[in-house]
């Protein structure tokens, strides 16, 4: 049995289409429509906590779409942690905190996939805790 992931698809030039493509396949989402609200919510949650040339940066990568429901979100004074964006999430969708949780994760890896791994590194580097792991990576902390 193998543990290989599965194919690594493009995402250079990615359409908004193909993008809720990917996000309904990988959340397992019924609908293209239910892909499309799941997106728009998680991209205007981060627009809300994303500032400065990542922000910028970020929505020059995404699809227009994606880009015009991130870029359009005035953001927060207060950035929120992983485990409070996800609540926040959770509160403004009317969703239980395990399937925010899925459904960020579910649209922030595929943003990850599109911003590629600088730039992901930069926002991580901005965001506070927590954000590693909605965004499919391995969340490291030092020892104190």
């Amino acid at each position: 049995m193998s543990l290989q992931p599965g194919p690594v698809l493009p995402t250079a030039g990615m359409t908004f289409d193909q993008m809720l493509e990917r996000v309904r396949y990988e959340g397992a989402y019924p609908t293209r429509e239910r892909a499309g609200e799941i997106v728009r919510a998680v991209l205007a949650g981060l627009g809300r906590q994303l500032t400065g040339e990542e922000r910028v940066d970020l929505a020059a990568r995404l699809p227009v779409e994606a880009a015009t429901v991130f870029a359009f979100q005035v953001p927060d004074p207060q950035q929120l942690t992983g485990r409070e964006f996800v609540k926040d999430l959770a509160a403004r969708t009317g969703g239980t905190p395990a399937t925010a949780r899925w459904d960020t994760g579910t649209v922030l890896t595929t943003v990850g996939q599109l911003a590629g791994h600088d730039l992901l590194t930069r926002i991580l580097a901005q965001l506070p805790s927590g954000y590693g792991l909605l965004f499919g990576r391995a969340e490291l902390t030092q020892a104190a």
